[in-house]
């Protein structure tokens, strides 16, 4: 049976209203470009509680936002960034200003900036990971902000979030091993196999999206195959799946490899394998924006943009595609 990876169902973000999410391009790393894919979906439902509408109505149609990213009340990891995701591009000239309408506070001073992918998706990371505890307050003020674009904001949105606990992975694809520490603490070395040379893994630090008990994962959706009689085909459901990008790379058992390590060294098709009892025990330790770290393999670091892959951009990088450069958030 061969290795199995992939799925067509992405998505990154949270609805504001709903928790729908947002749907991209996906699969286990195999034959894609290098570049995240897919157009972000549209929110729908009704404005939540933290939106109002403006007591005066601006020229122009509205600017709106599709997501804002955590969603309010979660407790996520150290490496997720805050993603604001627009319905309409916000123009280069405005973006600064857009910036400074959404505040970010915290229970302790974090140095950090807006970064744009597109015009579309602007998010907030801080420069180094977040501090385990801290809470998280993003005011999006858009009530009268312009987009540059002939559009106007008419809503105010806010979410609060929280830091859980440092929970980290470092997978080493030559060492077909991946260390999960808890608060600085080594808790368990796991052994892996990673992807193929010809399906090779995404390096870098990759943020998790989500995580689902169950996933569909096919070659054909993604690219690989429709061919039935193909030796890379797969069509199967797996168990324990950690989503780490929009192409479709996770975490997660495979029955094509059901005793990875170094002793098989069987290659996937771009995602990180685990036997069933680790990749079941792995999924009750990681929570959205835990990082996980991959180093070894012949890949290059997966873009930012693919996912929450933040932190695969040095400071420096991050800072220029900020309008508005680095500052610390306010005191909650």
């Amino acid at each position: 049976m061969g290795q199995v990876v992939g799925r067509r169902k992405g998505g990154i973000g949270i609805a504001l209203i709903t928790g729908v999410m947002l749907v991209g391009a996906s699969a286990c790393g195999g034959g894609g470009s290098d570049k995240a894919g897919g157009d972000d979906s549209k929110a729908s439902g009704k404005p939540s509680a933290s939106a109002s509408p403006s007591p005066t109505k601006p020229a122009g149609p509205p600017m709106l936002l599709d997501t804002i990213t955590p969603q309010t009340g979660t407790t996520v990891g150290v490496a997720m960034p805050i993603s604001v995701v627009f319905t309409n591009p916000v123009a280069a000239k405005a973006r600064a200003t857009v910036e400074k309408h959404m505040k970010v506070s915290t229970s302790q001073p974090v140095a950090g900036a807006w970064h744009w992918f597109g015009d579309k998706r602007a998010d907030w990371r801080p420069k180094s990971y977040w501090p385990s505890g801290t809470k998280v307050k993003i005011d999006a003020d858009m009530k009268g902000i312009s987009n540059g674009n002939g559009r106007y904001g008419v809503r105010s949105y806010t979410h609060t979030f929280k830091i859980g606990d440092d929970v980290r992975a470092d997978v080493s694809v030559t060492g077909h091993t991946m260390k999960v520490t808890r608060n600085g603490k080594t808790v368990r070395t796991l052994s892996i196999n990673a992807g193929s040379a010809q399906y090779p893994t995404w390096n870098g630090t990759m943020a998790v999206i989500d995580k689902q008990e169950k996933v569909h994962m096919t070659s054909c959706s993604v690219g690989i195959s429709c061919d039935k009689g193909n030796p890379n085909y797969y069509d199967l459901t797996l168990p324990w799946d950690i989503h780490l990008t929009q192409s479709g790379t996770y975490v997660h058992y495979s029955t094509g490899d059901p005793n990875p390590g170094s002793g098989s060294a069987r290659g996937s098709h771009g995602c990180v394998h685990l036997s069933m009892s680790d990749a079941k025990w792995f999924y009750g330790q990681v929570k959205q924006g835990d990082p996980v770290t991959i180093t070894g393999s012949p890949r290059a670091k997966a873009p930012a943009d693919n996912g929450y892959a933040a932190f695969n951009l040095e400071w420096n990088q991050w800072l220029a595609g900020s309008a508005s450069g680095e500052g610390t958030t306010t005191t909650l």
